[in-house]
């Protein structure tokens, strides 16, 4: 009977990985050309989420300013969710809505841009940030599921929404893990001057 419940899980998640992949492969490759030309114009990259989502925003940054699978410089990327200070007094003072917003205000500049990770699409510090990149003119990739949410009807028409088709929070996390993974490998393959769509 164990067994069975797990094989469930394995199945699930490999169905959803096949039917997810004709849908997002066209969002996924524009989202590593973006990553690419904001990183190649000196610009940097924030990403925001909670939970299982600010992990892959570890992550992201962690493949980034380390490695993917190539040797590399380092490229700027910073998970707005490391900082225990400022996230606990920001929290404090104002708001739990306010920990990403205030950090996208002192670090984003024009041409950066921000990846907002959050499965319901509905998180309320995610949008905030969301907002406030818009402010300060900087592009969105938003990776959600569950139809978006709050977040796939804000975003502008120059961002990049990568929706997982799937209300199952376990299951759209593991497609963003394996999105993670693809935009790392973009962004590597366009540095080396590989055909980013082989």
């Amino acid at each position: 009977m164990r067994n069975q419940r797990i094989l469930g899980h394995f199945n699930e998640s490999a169905d959803l990985k096949k039917r997810a992949a004709d849908v997002l492969a066209e969002p996924i490759a524009n989202a590593a050309d973006l990553m690419f030309s904001v990183l190649t114009q000196g610009n940097k990259i924030l990403a925001c989420g909670n939970g299982g989502s600010a992990a892959d925003c570890q992550h992201f940054a962690a493949e980034l300013v380390g490695r993917f699978e190539k040797e590399r410089l380092p490229l700027p990327a910073m998970a707005l969710t490391t900082d225990t200070s400022i996230l606990t007094a920001v929290g404090n003072d104002y708001s739990y809505q306010d920990v990403f917003v205030k950090q996208v205000q002192a670090f984003g500049q024009p041409g950066d841009l921000l990846l907002a990770i959050s499965t319901s699409g509905n998180s309320s510090n995610v949008v905030s940030a969301i907002e406030a990149a818009h402010d300060r003119e900087m592009s969105v990739i938003a990776l959600t599921g569950k139809g978006g949410g709050a977040i796939g009807k804000m975003l502008a028409e120059t961002d990049i929404h990568i929706c997982v088709p799937h209300d199952r929070t376990a299951r759209i996390q593991e497609v963003h893990l394996l999105v993670i993974h693809c935009l790392c490998d973009g962004i590597d393959a366009a540095l080396f001057g590989e055909d980013i769509d082989e």
